[in-house]
């Protein structure tokens, strides 16, 4: 008859493999989207314009991770509508610039990452905030609400930044208003604002507990 102790021990042995078996790989997928001299050139443009910023190319020194949600129900849609490097639908948001907006990361419903741009890349995601903010979306939207592996993979995906870059702050697209009277504020026009409810409170709270060891910073 075994020892309570070694119950004990295959008892936790057998946590740690169902744990491992429920969280999924760690894996980045590769599905760019174009990026050419004129998405290089409207995108030094928008940092000049919109952010107040003389930039030589279109690169950023990334502080912040936005999570986004697409109200795109599939990602070949959501990778068709960000490919473009000029934005063709939008009309709230067109006269500010031609530039398509875009994001890094997409993550599907089951949770697979794909990388849309680099991250040290500018992409157009959230006003007065993109030169300094990586961008995730996620496939979703108020219908279809974020799944739990699209939860898990944002978690991994943010760990991994973290370690490439000097990461203080992550917040929802939702909450990006309250830097508005920071000085991390950069929008030339302050009346250009587009309300937004994306990922929710409900996701931002459940990804903050599991990234509680990073103390993510969501306010300036």
């Amino acid at each position: 008859m075994r020892s309570f102790a070694e119950l004990l021990s295959c008892l936790f042995f057998l946590i740690i493999v169902l744990s491992s078996c429920n969280a999924p790989t760690f894996r980045i997928f590769e599905k760019p989207v174009i990026f050419d001299e004129e998405r290089e050139r409207l995108s030094v443009e928008y940092l000049q314009k919109r952010h107040g910023i003389e930039a030589e190319d279109s690169s950023i020194d990334p502080r912040m991770i936005v999570v986004h949600w697409t109200e795109i129900s599939t990602l070949e849609d959501t990778w068709d509508f960000f490919n473009s490097p000029y934005l063709d639908a939008r009309p709230d948001i067109l006269e500010a610039s031609a530039l398509n907006v875009s994001a890094h990361f997409l993550v599907d419903r089951d949770g697979t990452i794909f990388r849309l741009l680099p991250d040290t890349t500018f992409a157009r995601h959230t006003i007065g905030l993109n030169y300094m903010a990586i961008g995730i979306e996620n496939i979703g939207g108020s219908n279809a609400p974020l799944t739990r592996a699209q939860l898990m993979a944002n978690e991994q995906l943010i760990r991994y930044l973290y370690e490439r870059h000097s990461i203080e702050w992550v917040i929802g697209h939702h909450e990006y208003y309250a830097f508005r009277d920071s000085n991390l504020w950069m929008e030339t026009d302050p009346d250009y604002l587009t309300y937004k409810i994306d990922p929710g409170d409900r996701f931002m709270k459940r990804l903050r507990k599991r990234l509680a060891d990073l103390n993510p910073r969501y306010l300036p």
